[in-house]
């Protein structure tokens, strides 16, 4: 929906509740043409139904608000009197209009000063979790979003198990999209395992002011640009097409930024033919085949000192390994005195994918992942030529990510059916990299990230467990020098768990003599 036809929902809302409920607000000692009134006349409603002014925020809140109305809607029947179980279910199945008959066909009074306090304990333990969800529901869409490392592809910057706060305010919070959703899930619900959210309505893509611009070697989350297909190497041309803030979310590292151009040389990075400084807190990996001469003693003490990732032996030949590993640990490899060879697993040449289609972004050039380029990352307001040697470049962004019409006929190129032979970028684009170099599914295959599809900045790292460690073994299981430790920086990270620990305490300490006091004064 666009802006105008939210504008006009929001107007055709405000003569439903006018007409829904303009004699409760006389029967209230207000008048008629106050529940006319947008934005006044929820103003006014949470006066006759005792509840705070700031409520009506609330319910211009995505997602709060479908939480918020059913409240709003049974907080009106009940400063009628109609306090029993059949009006509250019929306040929220009927979607509020059951207020149309109490307006109409019921003789009520108004309950002046009614109390709030819930009446019974499950009263009063649903208004608690109410209240908790939008708390949490808030804090998560516009600050603080918790999110799970799954994959290795940034190994060994952030590890398989590691649980972060990725926070939305940095690069600006998004307004949600997705209009009618599950509170604090993404596109599935838990358990039931089925679609978390409506398609319909959706809300034009918004942002707030962020303090800080997405920069070089920063770890972001955002979500799959491509995220339509079924199987990450099925671009065949099905489709299972998900809002924009449905997609897959993904963390990577930023590499490329709006206006860069990038290359990649035997598995380096330039930035404007100049190599991209990853800083010292990055730990890049790369696939090495290394074999020994039989005596593999030294190489598994190797392995599990800096915990490389082991690929497997060769069938044909026990003493060769496929290990992916730092810089660090293959300067330890090369001192071993059993090593015979040891080779970075460099592609050149062009690389297919399962559908035999060239697997490298645009895939229309003969690219591998660690030989590509140069590419050039557009910027919003940029005019990009059009042919069709530049076309595979910028087709997914005319078409995906700026929503026009494409067609090319005869070797020419259409626009909304308008020839074209430049387009002007609307907004700000990306290029995003896993520090496993070799075991990331990244720009490298599906191309640019788009601005509207970023959702923030990692951190934190508040947990980490090690997923070869089963659970039974919690103390074990638990990374404890990950605990509290930032994600961006530099020098080695430092925990901040014990810091955490004193605080706790200090609080429950706290809080522990201050109820002492409160019974004491009581008594």
């Amino acid at each position: 929906m666009t802006f105008t036809q939210w504008f006009l929902f929001f107007l055709a809302v405000q003569v439903i509740h006018f007409l829904g409920t303009w004699k409760l607000y006389v029967k209230a000692g207000r008048k008629a043409w106050e529940a006319a009134v947008p934005v006044y006349n929820a103003v006014v409603l949470m006066q006759i139904i005792n509840r705070p002014k700031w409520w009506v925020i609330l319910l211009f809140i995505p997602i709060v608000n479908l939480i918020m109305f059913p409240v709003v809607w049974v907080e009106t029947l009940r400063s009628f009197g109609k306090n029993s179980t059949v009006d509250t279910i019929l306040g929220v199945v009927t979607l509020g209009f059951y207020v149309y008959y109490i307006n109409y066909f019921e003789n009520v009074s108004y309950i002046q000063n009614r109390s709030i306090k819930p009446k019974t304990e499950a009263g009063e333990t649903v208004s608690s979790i109410l209240f908790a969800v939008v708390v949490a529901t808030i804090i998560h869409t516009f600050f603080i979003q918790p999110f799970t490392i799954p994959t290795s592809s940034l190994e060994k910057t952030l590890l398989v198990g590691d649980f972060l706060f990725v926070s939305k305010v940095n690069y600006g919070a998004r307004v949600p999209q997705t209009a009618i959703a599950f509170p604090m899930v993404h596109d599935t619900i838990p358990l039931a395992k089925v679609k978390s959210y409506s398609k319909f309505p959706q809300i034009p893509a918004m942002r707030f002011p962020g303090f800080e611009k997405p920069a070089h070697n920063d770890i972001m989350v955002f979500n799959w640009p491509v995220d339509t297909v079924y199987q990450f190497f099925d671009r065949s041309g099905r489709r299972a097409d998900k809002p924009l803030d449905k997609k897959s979310n993904y963390v990577k590292r930023t590499v490329g930024l709006p206006g860069d151009n990038l290359q990649i040389k035997d598995g380096i990075v330039y930035i404007n033919d100049k190599v991209l400084d990853l800083g010292d807190r990055a730990k890049i990996q790369y696939s090495y085949t290394v074999e020994t001469n039989g005596d593999n003693t030294g190489l598994f003490n190797l392995i599990q000192k800096h915990q490389i990732t082991d690929g497997g032996q060769n069938p044909q030949n026990p003493n060769i390994f496929l290990l992916s590993m730092t810089d660090e640990a293959f300067n330890d490899m090369k001192t071993l005195s059993s090593i015979v060879k040891i080779e970075k697993d460099i592609r050149y040449g062009s690389e297919l994918n399962i559908n035999d289609k060239l697997a490298i972004f645009p895939h229309s050039k003969p690219w591998t992942r660690d030989n590509l380029g140069p590419i050039h990352i557009p910027a919003k307001g940029e005019v990009v030529q059009l042919n069709t040697e530049t076309l595979p470049f910028y087709k997914a962004i005319i078409t995906d990510y700026e929503h026009n019409k494409l067609d090319v006929k005869n070797g020419s190129i259409f626009i909304n059916d308008q020839p074209a032979t430049t387009y002007t970028i609307q907004q700000d684009y990306y290029y995003m990299m896993g520090d496993n170099r070799h075991n990331s599914e990244d720009s490298r295959y599906w191309g640019f990230v788009p601005a509207d599809h970023i959702v923030g900045k990692p951190v934190f790292i508040w947990m980490s467990m090690d997923p070869n460690v089963p659970f039974g073994k919690l103390f074990d299981k638990i990374r404890w020098e990950r605990l509290f430790t930032t994600v961006h920086g530099t020098g080695k990270p430092h925990s901040f768990f014990i810091y955490f620990m004193v605080l706790l305490a200090g609080w429950i300490a706290y809080s522990f003599v201050k109820k002492r006091k409160s019974k004491k004064y009581n008594y």
